[in-house]
């Protein structure tokens, strides 16, 4: 009588060990999600829709990391209990998390081209119309003020960027305080552009090595925890069938 409970106890726990992994699974997506919504992409805002995937995909991991967290609960009564529906439901949910992570993991590789090709010229022309100045309150500047005093660079392409804007039209400075090293001190004139003086590298080589990592780190997490979670979701389906 023992010997023919052997296999299901130990079906049980190996479902045990590998729903801890898809538990964990879904802490690293909640935590991948945070950082790139709260702080690594962040810098990026100034590209407006061409880096907006990153946020999207970023508030997804949120989600689907969450409800696999739940899921994993779930699952966990549904087998002390033996409850094939918990059990059957569950499995189901995990399946469609699973598409949609690898289909996630596609779309932002797919993304990640078209702002390194279209982006450039639309921040551009974007930064000469609506620029304000350094510590103007409106949003965009504020953050293109951000992007500047953080990465160290200036303007899109170079510092050249605002000659011509509506910045140099309205101030009269060829550049913003925010360009240079040293904002407070007297050679920091909008006018004088040495290379001691300012940032003369554009930050757009910079925002874009940034959303080439963060596209990385989540489509290489979506695709990781995915892979963590294949095993969980497999041991479910049998642990369903062996209690029918």
């Amino acid at each position: 009588m023992a010997e023919r409970h052997i296999p299901y106890y130990s079906l049980k726990k190996l479902f045990s060990f590998f729903n801890g992994v898809t538990v964990l699974s879904g802490m690293i997506l909640i935590g991948l999600s945070i950082y790139v919504n709260f702080r690594g992409a962040v810098l990026t805002k100034v590209l407006g829709r061409s880096s907006a995937y990153l946020f999207h995909v970023g508030y997804l991991c949120l989600v689907m990391g969450s409800v696999t967290v739940l899921l994993g609960f779930a699952r966990w009564h549904g087998a002390a209990k033996e409850s094939r529906g918990t059990l059957l439901f569950c499995f189901l949910v995990m399946v469609i998390i699973l598409i949609v992570q690898i289909t996630a993991a596609t779309v932002v590789l797919a993304f990640f081209p078209v702002v390194r090709e279209v982006a450039l010229e639309h921040n551009f022309v974007t930064l000469r119309k609506n620029y304000r100045g350094y510590k103007e309150p409106d949003d965009y500047s504020m953050r293109w003020n951000l992007v500047v005093e953080k990465l160290k660079c200036c303007g899109v392409k170079n510092y050249t960027d605002f000659s011509g804007s509506s910045f140099e039209r309205v101030t009269g400075h060829t550049y913003p305080r925010c360009c240079c090293k040293s904002p407070g001190t007297v050679d920091c004139d909008g006018h004088n552009v040495s290379a001691d003086v300012i940032h003369q590298e554009g930050c757009f080589p910079k925002l874009l090595k940034i959303t080439k990592t963060q596209s990385a780190n989540l489509s290489g997490g979506c695709l990781g925890t995915a892979v963590m979670q294949l095993p969980g979701i497999l041991a479910t389906l049998l642990l369903f069938i062996k209690l029918g």
